[in-house]
């Protein structure tokens, strides 16, 4: 919000300087932004008119004027502007004024006395750009016939005044205006607050024009007037065109700059019609399929069904609380309109013109929460200054109210407010504070129960809604800097995190020491990413996205280290190595496709990493390879450990169906991995496959706690030995055989080797496995090793028909 500092002192004017009612708004809360003044220092300069212009006898392009700038005689100025002429009113540099900038000779720019190809200069006629108010023009600056000659310019264009910008939250609507403004102002200072000057104009004429809100949960009321016989083509005064200008609104018209300025002075956005070029009622509905409209930006747009319109006989004239329509604006040759002020529900415009790739003034107030009990009064306000400055014929205001926000009352317990500010802030006070930010309330006293405010808010504060927003409102009012920087009074207690549970940093450094960069990204990603990796059609959809191409919430991460992958490729990066921790969002069995407003769903965290490129950075030690799903694998076994992973081959929609596993730990699935599909691949335009893994990030959190084993004094044994089975028995299959049968001298059995070829059957495979055995109280004879391989091979013979390979 940017507004001149003079603008607010005509509402409120406490005893601060400039500096002093900045810092007081930004300790409020409302952070002022920026805070210049409207003119570079100058002085000298007064308003002066020229009297006669003639040829300067020995220059083409000068100009010798006599000019009167209020000192009892005409001064002789050589001018060089193209546009002087006799009668107009200019700003005149004195001699000694001093101008902004510098001179040649780096000193302050002064004007003196001075001969200009031998005429006599006893002055200078200063352009905007001369003066530091423009870049643009370098021409004369003509000013108002009326303006008072030989006054100071800096008077007569209050170029004292400061420009204040504050940025505001999204949920201070209320200061979106000058009025807003100067309530807090005079709320934080007690300083008497200034009403603006609204008073109900007279109707001359019994004229209406009829309206229906056929849409009432998106607008809640509708007011207008039709004043006849306007001149539209008035010119703007200036004073309100300086206020415009300096609240960053560029002066259009009349009509609309009288609808701009009672938006920024009472945060109403009003809209003018032709109301000749209306066709018969307004009616406020939402859009219909197929319906079109050219708005007031030049811009063609689809009205959809969610959106809400103000519409005619002829159809859609304009959105609603975003911008009106072109077909029925008024211009410059309107001598008949109609004048709107509505409430539309910020749920109504919400996002809407963000979707057209656009935002309003109107749309950014009304998303946020516009006043619904001013209406009125804009329409008022709003009328008194058309008729001023274009005159016209007001017939009567008409007020349709169909439906308006319910101010549920807000209960403020005074202890509650105490322990959270931490300030014993008295009730009286508190009570006070209420009252200067114009809050009606009921106290509720000790002797009734516990002690508490119960406020109602106005119908201009939509973000008071909870307790914790009436606690802000004291504590900002009474001060921030008031509240004393004490140590902290509760016990710091460490607390040690149970030893079977890692948290997430632990697994982040994990793969982080395996080389892997961590990537953070939207929850919100493509439709195409999901039905391509996830296999999902009916994905949760965002009503309000941030961009059209994230209009989806995530069930995979797989998506979005694809597209991290895409970006470092088009950064000529050879080797990629990226992992993610992040949130995926599951629909639970039977939840609407199209509602992300109901309960059930679940929002599990999941770990993710991409490698892609050479397995290893370039070295002279090893041949360069490209990463395979088993380097990945690796990777995965080492972030689960000391968890056993176990991998079945699966398919995955993602991923190439003979080079995909599920992954599997304690018997129950929590990922997969595998090397990214060929036909994504080439969707994608990746040169390589990248190999992927995803797996439950809460699954790797819980292990075993560790437990101690006492260490043998007595050697270990080692055999080898090696069976024969089919093909199609895996390897974790015999682990599983062996596990439940063995002797406890066995610590371990490991598989180095596996053989197809010459000797074995086409359908078998030999299985090597090393044997290690140990006792912790006695050095094992040859017997007892050899009955532990018979008892093996004897396991294997007969619960997987295996052989004992010579």
């Amino acid at each position: 919000m940017k507004f001149s500092e003079s603008w607010l002192r005509t509402l409120v004017n406490p005893p601060l300087s400039t500096a002093q009612l900045t810092h007081l708004l930004t300790m409020s809360g409302l952070e002022v932004e920026q805070c210049e003044p409207v003119a570079p220092p100058f002085s000298g300069v007064v308003v002066g008119e020229v009297k006669a212009v003639s040829r300067h006898p020995n220059a083409d392009r000068l100009s010798v004027c006599e000019v009167d700038a209020g000192t009892g005689s005409l001064l002789n100025i050589v001018c060089g502007a193209p546009n002087v002429a006799p009668g107009m009113k200019v700003p005149c540099a004195m001699i000694g004024a001093r101008l902004p900038g510098e001179s040649s000779a780096g000193e302050p720019f002064e004007i003196k006395a001075a001969k200009v190809r031998g005429v006599e200069s006893q002055g200078m006629l200063c352009s905007a750009r001369e003066l530091g108010l423009s870049e643009d023009d370098a021409s004369l600056m003509a000013l108002s016939s009326d303006a008072p000659i030989g006054l100071d310019f800096r008077k007569y264009g209050d170029l004292d005044d400061a420009l204040i910008t504050v940025k505001l939250t999204p949920n201070r609507a209320d200061c979106l205006s000058l009025l807003g403004i100067a309530r807090e102002v005079a709320a934080l200072t007690e300083s008497p607050l200034v009403p603006v000057p609204v008073a109900p104009v007279a109707p001359v004429n019994d004229e209406s024009f009829p309206v229906r809100i056929t849409a009432a949960d998106g607008c809640g009321r509708f007011t207008g007037r039709v004043i006849r016989n306007v001149d539209a083509g008035a010119a703007t005064p200036d004073w309100m065109k300086r206020r415009l200008e300096r609240a960053g609104q560029r002066s259009i018209s009349a009509l609309v700059d009288v609808t701009n300025y009672v938006m920024l002075e009472l945060g109403r956005p009003l809209h003018v019609y032709d109301l000749n070029k209306l066709h018969s009622g307004i009616e406020v509905r939402f859009g219909r399929k197929g319906e079109a409209l050219k708005l007031l930006n030049e811009q063609t747009v689809e009205v959809y069904e969610d959106v809400l319109a103000i519409a005619d006989a002829s159809g859609a004239i304009g959105l609603a609380g975003i911008m009106g329509g072109a077909g029925t604006k008024a211009d410059l040759d309107s001598r008949n309109i109609f004048l709107e002020s509505a409430f539309f529900f910020p749920d109504a415009i919400a996002g809407r013109a963000r979707r057209y790739n656009f935002v309003s003034d109107a749309s950014h107030r009304f998303e946020r929460g516009v006043d619904f009990d001013n209406n009125v009064a804009g329409i008022e306000r709003a009328t008194q200054l058309i008729l001023e400055i274009c005159g016209g014929e007001p017939g009567p205001v008409t007020d349709l109210v169909a439906h308006l926000p319910e101010r549920k009352p807000v209960r403020m317990r005074v202890e509650r407010a105490r322990k959270i500010i931490g300030v014993p802030i008295a009730e009286k006070q508190m009570a006070a504070i209420f009252n200067r930010l114009g809050l009606q309330f009921d106290h509720h006293d000790a002797a009734s129960g516990e002690e508490s405010f119960v406020v109602v808010p106005p119908s201009y504060r939509f973000d008071l809604e909870f307790e914790e927003d009436l606690i802000e409102e004291v504590v900002r009012v009474y001060g921030f800097e008031k509240i004393p920087a004490n140590p902290p009074v509760a016990p710091a207690i460490m607390r040690t995190m149970p030893e079977n549970h890692r948290s997430l940093h632990q697994l982040r450094e994990r793969l982080a020491a395996r080389d892997y960069q961590e990537t953070i990204n939207y929850s919100f990603v493509e439709e195409a990413w999901e039905a391509d990796f996830a296999r999902n059609d009916a994905p949760l959809r965002l009503k309000n996205p941030i961009a059209s191409q994230m209009s989806v919430m995530r069930t995979t991460l797989i998506g979005s280290l694809v597209a991290n992958l895409r970006a470092n490729l088009n950064r000529k990066l050879a080797r990629v190595r990226i992992f993610e921790v992040g949130r995926v969002y599951l629909r639970a069995p039977g939840a609407p496709a199209d509602d992300l407003d109901v309960a059930g769903y679940r929002q599990p965290m999941r770990i993710a990493a991409l490698a892609y490129g050479p397995a290893v950075e370039d070295q002279w030690g090893e041949r360069v390879r490209q990463v395979d799903f088993f380097d990945l694998k690796n990777d995965l076994e080492i972030l689960a450990m000391p968890l056993a992973a176990k991998f079945v081959a699966a398919p995955h929609p993602a991923f190439h169906p003979g080079r995909s596993s599920r992954v599997e730990v304690h018997g129950r699935a929590i990922g997969w991995i595998g090397e990214l599909h060929p036909q994504w691949q080439q969707k994608y335009e990746l040169p390589l496959a990248p190999v992927l893994f995803e797996v439950d990030a809460q699954a790797l959190q819980v292990v075993a706690v560790p437990a101690s084993r006492e260490v043998s004094r007595f050697p270990p044994v080692y055999r080898d030995v090696a069976v024969i089975v089919d093909e199609s028995v895996a390897v974790d299959r015999v682990f599983a055989v062996l596990g439940s049968e063995l002797p406890g001298v066995v610590q371990n059995i490991a598989l180095f080797d596996v053989y197809r070829g010459k000797g074995i059957d086409e359908s078998k495979k030999s299985l090597a496995f090393r044997v290690l055995m140990q006792d912790t109280e006695r050095t094992l004879k040859d017997e007892e090793v050899d009955g532990v391989i018979q008892k093996i091979v004897q396991i294997l013979t007969s619960r997987l028909d295996g052989k004992l390979r010579s």
